[in-house]
């Protein structure tokens, strides 16, 4: 399949995507036939079963935003820096959990990168991609030689693309160091505030800390705060992301780690729903953010120097504007490097 080919498939799913996302009445102008909408629908509405953290709402929430990617002007921008190219080798891809659909930024670059695709399921979200390879295939059959869900472990591989936590990362570098590779550990994300911002942003800022419950790379866990800065202002602005505590995991962390800290007789802030802690630590746990201050803007440029390879996104009126962390576009990589450019370069032209 040429590049031509993809654009025109994928710009097709992305309709159904995008209804899906939107929550619509199958239409017969989809690339699927309504039972196999509903289908689709139905693990939608179901997978909140299967994983806690996977809400209705956050699963067609995440098919919305990818969907955004999936026309043909912004893919055609995308790929004018790449020639088209159909390589006879594999990729194996090792996706995450923590985000419905998270490892899809992959999966886009590897197929329009010209290979074929190996994928290796996060036990976390082993359902959706079915669904995604599905839908491809009644809109191109050829899909059927270009994309493999490997049930058990990866076998005939040229290089790997893997994604997960720090125990994760040993295991990639133990077993897939000898071939290609992109490795991705843990990142977390930081908000960088002046003491300027408006009403309107700090609750932004709250879509930043809270959207997927804080689990994903993306997610605001560290606060920089000029000195002096009224933390009750904030926590007057987050109020409306209250209802994250009502989710029984994210319940369950908020809880733990409040038990521990009291056991400890450590001092932290508490509104309720989440934690505040002062640390200059950047990787607050689930249900805590880690904050700490600053008086001069040399601080800002150490700490930030200091974290720069487990930091994925800086938010700040100087930076990423609030509310964008979970919006990445395209040709945002993760970890800052360029997926696209590392694929092209492999050699296996």
């Amino acid at each position: 399949m040429n590049q031509y080919e993809l654009i025109k498939s994928f710009t097709r799913l992305g309709e159904l995507m995008t209804a899906l996302g939107e929550n619509k009445p199958h239409l017969a102008s989809l690339p699927c036939d309504q039972t196999s909408y509903e289908r689709f629908n139905l693990a939608i509405q179901r997978e909140i079963f299967h994983n806690g953290w996977y809400s209705e709402e956050l699963v067609r929430l995440s098919l919305r935003n990818l969907a955004s990617w999936l026309n043909e002007k912004k893919l055609e921008q995308w790929l004018s820096n790449y020639p088209s190219a159909e390589r006879d080798k594999t990729i194996a891809v090792i996706m995450a959990g923590n985000i419905p659909l998270v490892g899809f930024h992959d999966f886009l670059c590897v197929l329009f990168a010209g290979f074929q695709i190996q994928v290796k399921l996060s036990s976390e979200d082993n359902r959706l991609f079915h669904f995604i390879r599905d839908a491809l295939l009644d809109i191109d059959p050829r899909f059927e030689n270009k994309i493999q869900l490997a049930d058990g472990k990866l076998a005939s591989f040229d290089a790997v693309i893997a994604t997960g936590g720090s125990a994760s990362l040993l295991h990639f570098q133990s077993y897939f160091s000898k071939v290609p590779h992109i490795f991705r550990g843990n990142r977390s994300s930081v908000a960088i505030l002046t003491g300027k911002e408006t009403n309107e942003e700090l609750c932004a800022l709250g879509e930043d800390i809270f959207l997927y419950f804080g689990r994903g790379c993306r997610n605001v866990s560290h606060l920089l705060l000029p000195k002096g800065f009224l933390l009750t202002t904030f926590f007057e602005q987050i109020i409306s992301y209250s209802d994250v505590i009502n989710n029984k995991k994210y319940g369950n962390n908020y809880d733990y780690h409040k038990t521990i800290h009291l056991m400890n007789l450590e001092v932290f802030l508490d509104n309720n729903f989440v934690l505040l802690k002062e640390s200059e630590a950047l990787h607050a746990p689930i249900g805590m953010i880690y904050y700490h201050y600053y008086e001069d803007p040399v601080e800002i440029t150490s700490y930030l120097e200091i974290h720069k390879e487990e930091i994925q996104c800086i938010i700040g009126n100087d930076y990423q504007p609030f509310g964008s962390s979970q919006q990445p576009q395209i040709d945002d990589y993760a970890d800052n490097l360029n997926t696209m450019d590392w694929l092209h370069n492999l050699g296996y032209d």
